[in-house]
């Protein structure tokens, strides 16, 4: 394996980490600094501004690098989350903590740009299987990450954030001194302040007809998603009374499987089946595991679920080999940038949705909110069954 795609890899696993440490302890976090029974609508929100800084951040992100390389955003917004965690770690009041999670996910955008870095170093028919390698350090993160904060917040509700803060600021410091760049910038090119737009990349990429398919599967995909983040947490403690240690175990059980699923299968099963019906295959396994939470009245059968949603996300990195196809080598870090953008659009109205439903609805049956994201991720199969396998790269002005 190149050791460009190693450094990345361990650097997206650290980030990871870092995320995964605070999941557990947020609810708890809340009802310390809110002075509040319910926190759900709360909880919700937090989620929903974290995902609404990196809908405006991640494009903005994605251009910078485009012209100016990838190394010196990465670093920027690794060493600005490293701040930002200490920050958290110490914010008494409701507001501060909103302040910090729109920081923290404004320099949370920088996946946009570890994915243009692994496109930049990939030939075409090998990326499915490296965005693979990319999505199981993700999920090889959040083993580590959720479990420990777990642990950590039963001891004290403030210490995940700050051993988030020490590793994104470990994380910085390995970028600088041993990631090498993989998109030089152009000494020539000036600054203009229009990079600074998030919405014109995102006109960019809907004037090309043939993403525009791939576009609504991205926020389809991404949308579904937040239910994970948004009522994990709440549905464990309310339907199986979890505490935060089996929480964040259960989420290490699901990353461990995910990652073993992207490491070992990923690669062979796009190779053989190729992207399309990958993406389906994928899809097929997400929606059974999903409606079978709806209706597991006991919490190992979770556990027992987790190899199916494994084989669920398989589907992902056929996907983005698929739409990195579209686009030539000069515009993939403002591709990123958009796919990360819009999945942040969806993130923001994803957890309110969800939230919102889980509220409604769990007193006359818990399941009424995996149910929805099953139908939602449904609209997505027409679309996939519509598109097509790789294609040359489109060369846009």
């Amino acid at each position: 394996m190149p050791r460009p795609l190693l450094i990345i890899l361990a650097t997206v696993t650290l980030d990871a980490i870092g995320i995964g440490l605070i999941m557990p302890i947020l609810p708890s976090l809340l009802r310390e600094v809110a002075h509040a029974g319910d926190i759900t609508l709360a909880y919700g929100g937090l989620i929903a501004l974290y995902a609404a800084m990196q809908f405006l951040c991640a494009p903005v992100l994605g251009v910078l690098s485009d012209r100016y390389g990838r190394r010196p955003v990465l670093i920027g917004s690794l060493a600005g989350a490293a701040i930002d965690y200490l920050f958290m770690a110490f914010a008494p009041e409701l507001w501060m903590l909103f302040l910090g999670r729109a920081i923290a996910g404004a320099t949370a955008a920088n996946m946009a740009v570890a994915t243009a870095y692994i496109t930049d170093i990939t030939p075409e028919e090998e990326r499915a299987r490296r965005f693979g390698y990319f999505h199981a350090m993700f999920g090889i993160g959040f083993i580590i990450g959720p479990a420990l904060g777990g642990v950590l917040g039963d001891a004290w509700v403030r210490a995940p954030f700050l051993l988030a803060a020490a590793l994104n600021g470990l994380n910085a410091l390995v970028a600088v001194l041993v990631l090498p760049e993989s998109r030089p910038s152009d000494r020539g090119l000036r600054f203009e302040a229009k990079a600074l737009n998030p919405f014109l990349p995102l006109v960019w990429a809907l004037r090309f007809r043939a993403l525009v398919p791939l576009l609504a599967i991205n926020m389809i995909l991404y949308f579904v998603g937040q239910v994970y983040g948004s009522v994990w947490v709440l549905y464990g403690a309310d339907r199986y009374g979890w505490d935060m240690t089996m929480i964040g175990l259960s989420l290490a059980a699901f990353g461990l499987c995910h990652a073993a699923a992207q490491i070992f299968l990923t690669g062979p099963i796009v190779a053989r089946l190729r992207e399309r019906r990958s993406m389906l295959l994928g899809a097929g396994f997400e929606i059974t595991g999903i409606v079978a939470i709806a209706f597991a009245s006991q919490g190992w059968l979770l556990f027992a679920l987790a190899p199916a949603f494994a084989l669920g996300g398989i589907g992902f990195p056929a996907f983005q080999a698929l739409i990195t196809a579209k686009v030539d080598a000069a515009h993939q870090g403002q591709l990123q940038g958009v796919l990360a953008s819009l999945g942040s659009l969806t993130a923001v109205a994803g957890p309110l949705f969800f939230t919102g439903i889980y509220m409604l609805t769990r007193d006359a049956f818990f399941g009424t909110v995996w149910l929805a994201a099953a139908a939602v991720y449904a609209l997505a199969l027409p679309l996939m069954l519509g598109i097509r396998d790789r294609a040359p790269a489109a060369h846009p002005a």
